[in-house]
Formats: C-alpha cells, structure tokens, sequence
C-alpha cells in the first residue's frame, strides 16, 4: 500500500454538482446541465454569501485548531435583534447585492463584523464606543456591524436594558443556548469575527491592543480589525494573517450544546413487516438436530457476516471477534436477528439478486436464535482460525491512500456548510480504478463524504465523461467496487475532492477523513459511472405520512447497469427503482419499501443488467413527514430540499458501464 503525501490543499464550500436532474439527464452519461436544489437557486440572489464557492489559504500544521475555521464558510443562522426583536437572517444580509434587491433599493453589503459581548465586563464596556465608531465609518462601504450576545441566563430583557443603559449603537443578536458560538468557536468577549460577501471567515480575533487586562493605552498599537477589513473591501484577503489575534474579554458562561439531532436513534432499522412475513412464509427456518455452539456453528456464521463491521474501529459499535465479545452481546444479538434488523439488508427479496447481500440464511439465522435461548454455549475444541481483515478498509489493502492533508475542526454544534478539501493525486498517466472506499477519521460527525475527481482543463466536479464522482461514503457500507474489466478513470493530473458534510454531535473534534484505491491490472475493456437520479424540486407537506417524489434519466445509448444506491434524509420512508422499456412490462429492479438513513446500502446487482436506447429507469420515494415517524426533526414543518440532514434530498445513485470504444466516440 502506498501513501500518498501531499503538500498543499485547498478548501473550498459547495453543493453537489455531478447529479442528473429529473428534467435532463439521458444516460448518456453527460448531463446537461449542474443539478441546483431549490435551496441553491433562491440564494444566488438572496443570501450573503453566493456560499457556494469560496475559497482559503493552506494553514501550517502547528497552527492552534481554533483557527482552522478561518477560510471556511460560516454556517447560516437567524437570531433576534435585542430591542427590536426582529430576526436578522445571516444569509439575508446580501440582498441588496443582487438585481432583485438593488430595484428594490436595498443597500449592498460587501463584509459583516460579529462581535461577541458580555454585558458587565469592564473590557466589554470599554469597546462599545469604539465599535460605535467603526460601524459608523464603514457603513457606507458595506460593511455590517453585529454584536452577539450568547451568554447563559442573559435573558433579551435584561439584554435590551443594558443597550439603552450603555446607548449601545450596534444591533446586538440574542445566541439563545451559544449556538452560534459554539459554532464559531468563541470562548470570549470582544472576540471579532470579519465574514466577507461569500460568506467565509477572513479574521478572527481582537478588535485592536487598546485595551486589556492589565494594559490601556491612550492609543491602539495594532488595529488587527480595521487592517483586516480594509483588506478585505481591497479584494486581497489572502494578507489577512489565518491565524487568531489573542483576544481579551470576559470568558463566556455556556449552556451545555444541544444533543445531536440524531442522538438516541436507532442506527439500524428492521426489515420492513412485509419483507419479513414474505420470508417467514417462502423461507422457513429449517429443524436444527443437536447443539449450537460458538466453536461448531457460530463463530463461522459471525466471521462471515457480522465481524466485517463489528470489530475495532468500524461501524458496528462492539466488536464480535471473540467467544467473549460474542457472548457478552448475546443478549442484543439474539434481538436484532430475531427482527432481522442485523445483519442489516433492507431489499425487498421478490425483485431482483445482489452479490452483496447480507441477509441470513434460514439456516443461519435458526442457529443465531437457538444458541442465544441456550444460553450461548462455547463448545468442545477449537473455534475457526480468526479471519483477518486489512486495517481499517472493507475492500482490502488499498494500493494507493488518499488523506486530507490537516485535520478539519468541527464545533460542537451548529450548522456546517459542506466542506471541500482538494487533494492533488499528482498522477502523470490515467489511472484505472478497480474499487475505492472513503473512510471518515470519525464515523460519529460524518453524515457523508463525497470523493469527486476533478480533471485538468474540465469545469470543477466534471470528469472528461461528463462525470466526476469516483466513491462516497454514508452511513453502511458504500465502498465502490467494479467487475473484472472494468474500472474508473481518473485522468493524470487530475485533484481528488473530498466533499464532506459533517453533522457537530455536541463535542468539538477533528476529522481527517481519506480514500483508498485498488487500481486495475490491466486497462479496463468497460469504463464505470456514477449517475444520480435527482429531484430537488418538491415540497414535503407537514404532517405527510407518505408523500411521492418522482425522479428518472431517460437511456440514450447502450450501457449497463451494476448497482444501486437510493439516498434521503430522516423522513425518507421507501425507495423503489423501475425499468421502463417500449413495448414491455414495467419491471422492479430495486424496491426498498423500509429506506434507512442510518444504514444506506449500495446494492450491486448479482448479474449486470444492459439498458436499451429508449429506455428509462424511474425512481420513486416515499417521504414521512408525520409525528408516527420518530426520526422526524419536526412534523409541523413543510420540508424542501436541503443539505442538512433535518432538511431533505432525493436521489437514486446508479452506477452503470460502457464500452470504453463507445466512450471515446460518443459526442452526446
């Protein structure tokens, strides 16, 4: 296994740009057109921010974590002003800088200042005027003044009457539980935050030296502020020092951050009750005759189904390597096989055959049952030689290791933007993948990774086929992995993007996420592509226990289909893939009617399936938005497509090949 080290990368925040939309996208493996969720078409005019793409400088190693945040894209919120109570939306802000808002006569804003204050701290106190001053100074230029108030047990009364007591002449925003604190990661007062018109943090630190603990001078010696945001009105961030200026102020008294959204669900959901009642009829559990013991019987069936996540270090949580570990977990394990929960499969079996299917036999499953009532037996003699398994990797050793070159810094909580960190593979021929696996550094704030391949010359996140998805990573097992004779290109020269959405679960962290490959023996006869069968334009009604949405890419040319992969979020409740062909049946390929966000499954297709010109593959999902769904963030919402794993996306990956001749020729 080789290790790729790399000297520089760089950051950048944005949506997912390689999927087919539900208006245009023929497989012919180029789509016409970037898909843009609603989300993402509003905002272009509206928010602060494009906050699509922007960029930031590569910071050394030794640079405090804190800082890592400069460079990125600060995270939307709303908050109320103190003595208005009207709500300042962050995004908002830039209204006036598109068409729609200069009719309207709205000012532009070109940069926003957030100052963090704490009312009775006698530093505090002493830069109200100063902040007064500054506000005042460069309005004009469009630059926006907010003071921040996130300390615990400030109520907005107590807020709005030191305002009038102090004349304080900055909006001042109410963190109600130092949400947005914790997710700029201030500690103290007087901190300032300088956010330019992308939406990106530029500065963070103190306002200047005039004042501190045991210092106050006539005059500031730095004016770190003021220097910062004149270099950012002059368009040359990049002489903003990354680094925090050491800040003096009142440490902030905080509220313990709010649990994860996802916090106390289950991680994986049973097979849905038709699956099961279909199974029980049509794959009966046969008599077993004799004992059931951990050496004779159930150390092979664990080895072979279970131990390939429940070991150190992946996703199962416990490990089941062991007769110990086994048996201490016998209890839960006799449970989650009894409901079928685990091994975690969630096909309808009546539409058709995967070569990754985890399900147990009958066989199987009636021996995990028998040996758990018994008590769970060891055995007489020895239990199979342990399996062994590549550290950390599903797919085995990678010939080549991918890894974000810094640890990326995750707040304990609020909203993070997708993060996009490039890595270049410094490759001088194309290179032909045989399989690829992204890894989080910490499974417990990935919601998901992304691994896109941006070729040299091509629009970023397009490939020279239209595409540039090389693997992903989501809750499951989502490793990519291609027949013989076939594989991925990834043409020389080209940069690895690591698209990244991390969900804070309420303690600060870092991530450093990487991906393996296994590179082809020999060039591949077929090529292999990633497509995404989207549909971003739907509203979800509140209170909806199984709204439609309907997605689907037309066949223009001969190709085939390998695998599938349905994605939503928390209210996502069935998937279901249809081949339509003229003249024929319409035929199921996948149903999954019990979709779970906890567990999201490629299904590879035991056989690959040749799609005609003509044809269409159809996705059909199923939504709930009601209170029966315990998953659901809030039922008394409408819900749009979002990034966000409380908001929703709908998108039937498939993953097809083609001959390589037609590749090269085919000018659609």
């Amino acid at each position: 296994m080789r290790f790729i080290e790399t000297e520089s990368a760089s950051i950048m925040m944005g949506y997912p740009d390689c999927l087919a939309s539900t208006r245009r996208c023929p497989l012919t493996i180029a789509p016409t057109r970037r898909l843009r969720s609603r989300f993402f078409w509003a905002p272009l005019w509206l928010v602060l921010a494009a906050v699509l793409l922007s960029g930031g400088p590569t910071r050394a190693a030794d640079v405090p974590a804190v800082d890592r945040l400069v460079g990125t894209r600060v995270g939307d919120f709303r908050l109320p002003n103190v003595v208005t109570g009207d709500e300042t939306w962050f995004y908002g802000l830039a209204m006036g800088n598109r068409l729609f808002g200069q009719l309207l006569g709205m000012r532009q804003v070109k940069a926003a200042v957030l100052v963090f204050v704490s009312p009775g701290c006698p530093l505090g106190d002493k830069y109200l005027p100063r902040l007064a001053e500054l506000a005042k100074a460069y309005e004009a230029k469009g630059v926006l003044f907010f003071g921040v108030a996130s300390g615990a047990g400030e109520t907005a009364e107590e807020l709005k009457a030191w305002v009038t007591e102090q004349q304080v002449a900055i909006p001042i925003l109410h963190d109600v539980g130092n949400k947005l604190a914790d997710a700029v990661m201030v500690e103290r007062s007087n901190e300032a935050i300088l956010v330019d018109l992308r939406g990106t943090m530029r500065y963070r630190g103190a306002i200047d030296d005039q004042y501190g603990y045991d210092v106050s001078l006539p005059e500031p010696r730095h004016t770190w502020l003021v220097d910062a945001i004149g270099a950012v009105l002059d368009g040359n961030p990049k002489q903003i020092d990354p680094r925090a200026t050491p800040v003096q102020g009142c440490r902030l008294t905080k509220v313990a951050p709010e649990k994860s959204k996802l916090a106390g669900l289950e991680r994986v959901r049973p097979a849905s009750s038709v699956i099961a009642a279909w199974l029980d009829e049509h794959d009966p559990a046969p008599p077993l005759d004799g004992p059931v013991t951990w050496t004779g019987d159930v150390a092979a069936i664990l080895q072979t189904r279970c131990q390939s996540c429940h070991r150190p270090g992946q996703v199962g949580g416990f490990s089941l390597l062991s007769y110990d570990d086994a048996y201490a977990h016998s209890a839960m394990l006799g449970e989650v096989v009894e409901n079928r929960r685990m091994p975690p499969w969630h096909a309808d079996p009546r539409h058709g055959e995967f070569v990754n299917d985890r399900r147990l036999s009958a066989a199987e499953r009636a021996k995990l049952l028998k040996w758990v009532a018994d008590g769970a037996p060891r055995g007489e003699g020895e239990a199979p030689a342990p399996r062994t398994f590549p550290e950390g990797w599903t797919i085995g050793t990678p010939d080549l290791v991918f890894e974000i070159p810094e640890p990326t810094t995750i707040p304990a909580q609020g909203t993070m933007p997708y993060v996009n960190i490039s890595v270049p593979t410094n490759f001088t021929e194309d290179m032909w993948v045989q399989a690829a696996e992204a890894v989080p550094g910490d499974h417990g704030i990935v919601h998901h990774i992304i691994v896109y391949v941006d070729a040299p010359g091509q629009p970023r996140g397009r490939g020279p086929d239209g595409f540039g998805h090389l693997c992903g990573y989501a809750p499951g097992d989502m490793p990519s992995v291609y027949p013989e004779g076939t594989a991925k290109r990834i043409p020389a020269g080209s940069t690895l993007r690591f698209q990244i959405h991390y969900t804070p679960n309420g303690r600060a962290t870092t991530d450093r996420s990487k991906v393996g490959l296994i590179l082809a023996k020999e060039p591949p006869k077929r090529e292999a592509l990633t497509v995404g069968i989207a549909n971003p334009r739907f509203v979800i009604p509140a209170g909806a226990s199984a709204h439609p949405v309907q997605s689907q890419v037309p066949v223009k040319r001969p190709t085939r289909l390998l695998s599938f992969m349905p994605h939503m979020h928390l209210r996502g409740k069935a998937f279901r893939y249809t081949l339509m062909q003229p003249g024929r049946e319409e035929e199921i390929l996948l149903d999954v009617p019990a979709f779970d966000f906890g567990w999201q499954s490629y299904y590879t297709l035991s056989e690959s399936r040749d799609l005609e010109p003509g044809s269409r593959i159809v996705c059909d999902a199923l939504f709930d938005n009601s209170s029966a769904n315990l998953a659901n963030p809030d039922p008394t919402q409408n819900v749009l497509w979002g990034e966000q794993t409380w908001e929703e996306m709908m998108i039937g990956y498939i993953d097809v090949d083609f001959a390589r001749d037609d590749a090269e020729t085919d000018d659609d």
